[in-house]
């Protein structure tokens, strides 16, 4: 590997550094964000258990509950 591409003319510490902040503070982003859709999907679960057959035909038929309705009813 060519040492000049790490060294960077004297500012590769700088950018090295800002670059492992950056997936870093992505990495712990993804974590939190995948954590609060599991709670979210687990929240949707439990509200569409409790729906009867009227209310599941009209949950069915919104575009924004289709794709969760989709993959909490596998797991009823």
């Amino acid at each position: 590997m060519n040492l000049d591409l790490l060294i960077m003319n004297g500012y590769g510490l700088y950018v090295w550094s800002a670059f492992a902040f950056t997936l870093f503070n992505f990495l712990i982003l993804y974590k939190v964000t995948s954590r609060q859709l599991i709670k979210e999907k687990a929240k949707f679960a439990r509200k569409y258990e409790t729906l009867n057959s009227d209310q599941i035909i009209l949950a069915h038929k919104q575009s924004t509950n289709r794709t969760f309705v989709k993959t909490v009813a596998h797991k009823i």
